[in-house]
């Protein structure tokens, strides 16, 4: 949480040399491919919320009262200096709280909140030395303790060294002086990652730890106020194989409106780990994000209700830690098939499939679309895929498998079928887009204009085009669209896919951007 409390004087960064040292076997928490598992290799999945206890040390009944709302986890809000510094023997102590109320204790350093935008910030290297300063207080409590190098590093001015290098940087150090704990590190920009700084070098970081124990975290706050959003970014990682927490959100915040249904919803059913922005104690305008009044865990908030109570909410889908005696065994058990995939929408080169949902005991986090003969076709978080790129006139047996957190794919659906339209002949599509309005941090594009360039009627038509980094899109209409990383796909709805020759058809969308950008999406394509 960007921090509204009077900003210090500014620190330099200053770079470290370091020694390479050579990798560890894992100890206590640590990552095993885009999961995050306990000593014994059972799934750990944090269900928690933040306290800041740095500007609350009183609070201590805080870790109890969380717990008592079923949490699994607890983000502690540290400092080591830039506020009242917690010493050794103040960790120490945060330490066994956590293990007395069998929390998992992800320890954060707040310092280095918005470095490079808000005065008085430390660096990540400044962090790392705080961490190393405390070390006495957690080494040997790598199976309790998450350590989360710096709160939020960077702010949205860029800096020198930029987030990977520093935070590379800051994990190489604490590997040099004997920390083996899995080591969190948050995005840059405020922590929400809308130029895609963390996204983009995550597996540059990842790589350079000699321990491979590296967890990611993402802050979801206005940025991420669209489903799409969410999920394109949670599949960016999943597509890296990395681990990944959203380390903070909310319900609301002064820079938009989170969707907090679907934040939680994907964690879920992705079997991501989340943390609520915060316990109690919030100011500077940002009360609301508050989960109990005045650390009173009987007079829980809407917030709180939600957080903890409500759909996807902590109480219904945290699981004990193994090492306090709760927990699952390894996960062995595949999701139950899914329903026969049903084809529709369906044209010379693609169609849309649906199928019912498969059922697992932990959670079901994606789905595998296969060709019969076991040819990989698309891969989806939901019920349903758009296929591209298939042959004219060609007849189609699909089945469709499920995957849960572990890994286990179900066996596989009942056969679907269909039948890919013959193809026009004489076919082709131009595409011309328009921008209508445009302002400092968006634009809106209509008409995007598709006009049949073939000789004979189109059954369907599918444009592509590129956004420029940072911008992601907010809506869209009169289209299907879809986004993967930059790349936009926008096909036919039922009512405008058939096109006579030289006959045309439009949509439209709206886009976000930074601040201070003029450009504009650009490669549109178009295909019939």
């Amino acid at each position: 949480m960007r921090s509204r409390l009077a900003a210090l004087a500014a620190l330099i960064l200053l770079p470290v040399a370091l020694i390479s040292q050579p990798a560890h076997a894992a100890v206590g928490i640590h990552v095993s491919g885009a999961n995050i598992v306990e000593r014994g290799g059972e799934n750990l999945v944090f269900r928690g919320t933040s306290h800041a206890h740095t500007w609350y040390t009183s609070q201590t009944q805080s870790f109890r009262d969380i717990k008592s709302l079923g949490a699994n986890a607890v983000r502690v809000v540290l400092s080591g200096g830039r506020w009242t510094p917690n010493n050794t023997a103040d960790v120490a102590n945060v330490v066994s709280l956590c293990k007395q109320n069998k929390l998992i204790c992800v320890l954060e350093n707040h310092d280095t909140t918005g470095y490079g935008e808000q005065s008085g910030a430390y660096t990540l290297d400044q962090a790392a030395d705080y961490w190393i300063s405390v070390k006495s207080a957690l080494v040997g409590q790598e199976d309790y303790v998450v350590v989360n190098i710096g709160n939020e590093p960077i702010g949205n001015n860029a800096v020198t060294p930029g987030w990977a290098a520093a935070t590379t940087a800051a994990i190489q150090k604490l590997r040099a002086n004997g920390f083996d704990h899995a080591l969190m590190v948050d995005a840059p920009n405020w922590g929400q990652d809308w130029q895609f700084g963390m996204r983009d070098n995550a597996r540059t970081v990842f790589d350079s730890d000699p321990d491979r124990n590296v967890i990611f975290s993402i802050h979801m706050y206005g940025v991420f106020d669209t489903a799409a959003e969410i999920t394109a970014y949670m599949d960016a990682f999943k597509t890296a194989g990395l681990p990944l927490v959203v380390g903070e959100f909310g319900h609301d915040h002064s820079d938009g409106n989170p969707d907090e249904d679907t934040i939680m919803a994907q964690a879920v059913s992705r079997g991501l780990g989340y943390f609520g922005w915060s316990w109690s104690g919030n100011g500077g305008g940002v009360e609301y994000l508050d989960q109990v009044t005045n650390f009173d865990v009987s007079r829980l908030t809407s917030w709180g209700q939600r957080l903890f109570n409500g759909t996807n909410g902590i109480r219904a889908t945290a699981r004990e830690a193994a090492i306090y005696g709760g927990g699952d065994p390894v996960d062995t058990t595949p999701p139950s098939a899914p329903g026969a995939p049903a084809a529709s929408n369906v044209t010379a080169t693609g169609a849309r499939l649906t199928w019912t949902a498969a059922t697992d005991d932990v959670g079901v986090t994606g789905y595998d679309v296969y060709r019969s003969g076991g040819t990989l076709l698309g891969q989806t978080a939901t019920t349903s895929i758009t296929l591209t790129g298939l042959t004219p006139d060609t007849g189609y047996q699909v089945y469709v498998r499920a995957r849960d957190a572990a890994g286990n794919q179900s066996t596989p659906s009942p056969n679907g079928s269909f039948t890919t339209e013959p193809g026009t002949g004489g076919g082709g599509c131009s595409v011309t887009a328009t921008v209508q309005s445009q302002w400092g941090n968006g634009y809106v594009a209509q008409p995007v204009t598709v006009t049949n360039t073939g000789s004979s009627a189109t059954t369907g038509w599918t444009v592509t085009f590129t956004l420029p980094v940072g911008h992601q899109l907010t809506g869209s209409w009169n289209a299907d669209v879809t986004v993967s990383g930059q790349t936009v796909t926008a096909r036919n709805l039922g009512y405008n896919g058939t096109l006579a020759p030289n006959a045309s058809t439009g949509f439209g969308f709206q886009a976000s951007r930074p601040n201070g950008q003029t450009s504009l999406p650009s490669g549109y394509t178009c295909a019939t």
